[in-house]
């Protein structure tokens, strides 16, 4: 099977003794490195309160990147519905596209919100950001066995991850009041989504029969993204409207096949879309070897660690910072999910690693998220991935 089209999801990280602005500024150069690697699209996520992240706002920083580069297509890895509205997102967006045409990729996330109603048939493993939104749910059982932690083609699947202890916090607290002004109540998401469309379309209407119409934002040319944990309302909320979905692998890895499934199931062909189109997102750190990725990959458990803990992502640390940090046994349960499902080692080791999850998934895409210290060393790991994917082409 030929390589598929990879893409980028940047969390903008801020290195240890970095800054936010430094952190941007890397950014942009590293969309304008991947843009030359020939990576096929350069998302950003949306978090906030995190020290170690700078990523607060995608389409502000979509607006700068995109002056920056010229032909990658550029987007959102989410912006996350549970605390804007859709005229909001529409204009945003609409903005951009007023200026760049037919780059954006607008990517819709229900991070950041409460949990949504949902039927008894239905599930959701929680928000598409580590705990922002999370909620409690059922396992989904997919087709694709998995068998002592691993599906037939070896891609490892870990036991599900809850994010009950999250639920209730004070600092998940505080981000939900600050995001949201009192008494402000969030709209259903699939409502939402449906809303989004509309405006794009230039199809909204009340059930009164008041018309509203985006300016910008009416007729932009975006691509539609639903980003999802699972196979619940965020899979569901895709495939009945025909969008591409967005797997996350690298937030969720025991749920990614249900979350496939589960969207493949709920599709329905579109005008935009006549058959499923599937991104699935993984951790990768890349080096000459194993054991030198191994080390810049050292940060990585303290930094997972501090988000599931909700005390918001550290700046990243360095190898040497990061052995010094204090671990226990509980830590190592609390990120063991995560660790076990991040892609590092040499050009080959990774791309062995993301060829198994292409095809236990059977992602169109895959979507490559890279946290080093040093910004040379992101800069090189996305390389070196890029030139082996494309001579395995």
């Amino acid at each position: 099977m030929s390589p598929i089209p990879l893409g980028v999801l940047d969390l903008v990280p801020v290195p240890s003794g970095s800054t936010a602005a430094e952190a941007l500024a890397h950014s942009i150069d590293l969309a304008r490195r991947t843009e030359e690697f020939g990576y096929a699209r350069y998302w950003f996520a949306e978090h906030h309160l995190n020290p170690g992240v700078a990523g607060t706002s995608p389409a502000v920083v979509l607006a700068l990147t995109a002056s920056a580069t010229s032909t990658i297509r550029i987007g959102s890895g989410a912006v996350q519905l549970g605390h804007r509205t859709a005229l909001s997102t529409v204009e945003e967006f609409g903005l951009i596209d007023a200026l760049h045409p037919g780059r954006l990729d607008l990517g819709l996330g229900r991070s950041a919100g409460p949990p949504q109603r949902r039927r008894p048939a239905e599930v959701e493993s929680g928000g598409e950001g580590e705990g922002e939104g999370a909620a409690p749910s059922e396992p989904v059982v997919p087709a694709t066995p998995v068998v002592d932690g691993r599906t037939p083609n070896g891609l490892r699947i870990p036991d599900r991850f809850s994010f009950a202890h999250l639920l209730g916090h004070p600092r998940v607290a505080l981000q939900q009041k600050l995001l949201n002004l009192p008494g402000a109540q969030p709209q259903d998401y699939s409502e939402q989504v449906d809303d989004v469309l509309a405006l794009l379309r230039g199809e909204y209407r009340t059930a009164e029969g008041v018309e509203a119409h985006a300016v910008p934002g009416e007729g932009a040319d975006v691509q539609v993204w639903i980003l999802g944990s699972s196979g619940g309302v965020s899979a569901e909320t895709a495939g009945r409207n025909g969008l591409r979905f967005a797997a996350n692998y690298h937030v969720s890895p025991a749920t990614v096949l249900e979350a496939a499934e589960g969207y493949r199931a709920a599709f329905k062909p579109s005008a935009e879309l006549d058959r499923p189109y599937l991104t699935v997102s993984a951790d990768v750190v890349v080096a000459q070897d194993d054991a030198t990725a191994r080390e810049l990959a050292t940060g990585y458990a303290p930094w997972v660690r501090s988000i599931r803990t909700a005390e918001g992502a550290i700046p990243y640390p360095t190898p040497a910072e990061a052995r010094e940090l204090p671990w226990s046994q509980e830590d190592g349960k609390l990120v063991a999910d995560r660790v076990d499902t991040q892609f590092v080692g040499s050009p080959r080791t990774v791309a062995d690693h993301l060829e198994r999850l292409r095809d236990a998934t059977g992602a169109d895409e895959l979507l490559i998220t890279t946290i080093t210290h040093g910004h040379a060393d992101r800069v090189r790991s996305y390389r070196l991935l890029a030139e082996e994917w494309q001579r395995r082409g």
